[in-house]
């Protein structure tokens, strides 16, 4: 088991600089940045299997399945035992989740609250390839649906912490 992680409890939304915010708390903590949506963009990249259906996903606007991301994370997790970090873009579906929980112990959630219109103007300012308008939006709509059950699963462990995603610097 990994002896500390904190999690950014929310799908990487195009637009949104979540990224941003997660280099500012782990910057501020000293914490390990670790992005899944940059080990996704680096598979695709080289071509890798995981990189192949994960670029397939997102060019029709799907979530990349649970079975796809967490083939990423154990290796990702296990190099960094002995350090604190932020986990950026994972878990976002309950099966990841779950998954998670194999791998590790979450000692803090942080949950960033957006109202919805502003999630769908930040979607008007796409600057990702894989960030295109309608992909972006269908995400979107899937994300609203798989997100309660994993923000409710956290909430029962009493790890969350829940604060403003548009008042960055109050986290």
């Amino acid at each position: 088991m990994a002896s500390k992680l904190l999690s950014a409890d929310m799908l990487r939304l195009c637009g949104l600089d979540k990224g941003t915010v997660c280099q500012r708390i782990a910057q501020n903590f000293g914490l390990q940045h670790l992005y899944s949506g940059h080990s996704l963009r680096e598979n695709i990249k080289t071509n890798t299997e995981v990189g192949d259906t994960a670029k397939q996903c997102i060019e029709k606007g799907l979530l990349v399945p649970c079975h796809v991301i967490t083939r990423l994370l154990p290796s990702e997790l296990e190099n960094r035992r002995s350090q604190h970090w932020l986990l950026d873009g994972f878990p976002t579906t309950l099966g990841q989740a779950e998954a998670l929980d194999k791998i590790c112990d979450l000692d803090l959630v942080i949950i960033l609250n957006i109202p919805f219109e502003t999630l769908k103007d930040c979607l008007r300012r796409l600057q990702q390839e894989d960030d295109k308008p309608e992909a972006a939006a269908a995400r979107l709509r899937q994300y609203r649906d798989v997100a309660k059950p994993v923000t409710d699963s956290c909430k029962s462990r009493g790890v969350c912490h829940q604060c403003s995603g548009t008042e960055t610097n109050k986290i």
